[in-house]
């Protein structure tokens, strides 16, 4: 089978589309999110909230111009423009995996002078679908591998090793990531 072929009938497979919430999801308040309202294919929203990476007292990245990719049963995850990420403590690493909505991910170590190297904290789209052509050259983070803020708040990781999902207080769920999850 052709790699598009397989593409096409991994999204025939998706039940939940964000056209409607499903019954087990949580209702949303005022001012919140409800993860089942996000579309799929997923969504770039611009994001204005500052966001900043960290690692100790060492700043990473500082934008308020991030983009948020939202998709169905996920929570969003932010993408920060090349601009404002200090690319002196990051090191491309061997790691690569396939979305197949945005196209090969490259993936990002942290090395800081005196500390052990960290794997995989982030990753870019260098060539990603015609789609998402917008976070190119944009890096994303991980939360549960590096200390992410938005807004002075701090970022709770989506569940799972594989998801870089950033659970925010507004967001609301339950997420894509925990056992029993996979074929959201």
């Amino acid at each position: 089978m052709e790699h598009s072929e397989r593409i096409k009938l991994a999204r025939g497979q998706w039940k939940n589309t964000g056209q409607r919430r499903p019954a087990f999801a949580i209702e949303p308040k005022e001012g919140q999110e409800s993860v089942w309202d996000y579309p799929r294919p997923p969504a770039i929203v611009e994001d204005n909230r500052e966001v900043i990476i960290r690692s100790g007292e060492t700043i990473i990245a500082r934008t308020a111009r991030s983009l948020r990719v939202c998709e169905t049963a996920s929570p969003p995850t932010f993408y920060l423009p090349l601009t404002d990420v200090d690319q002196q403590y990051l090191s491309r690493s061997e790691s690569r995996t396939f979305c197949e909505w945005k196209g090969q991910a490259s993936y990002w170590s942290l090395e800081i002078p005196g500390r052990a190297a960290q794997l995989d904290i982030g990753w870019s789209y260098d060539q990603p679908s015609v789609q998402f052509e917008p976070i190119k050259g944009f890096f994303s983070f991980y939360p549960g591998r590096i200390d992410c803020f938005v807004d002075g708040h701090p970022v709770l990781p989506q569940a799972g090793n594989f998801y870089g999902g950033w659970i925010t207080p507004e967001i609301v769920g339950p997420f894509k990531g925990e056992s029993g999850t996979f074929g959201w």
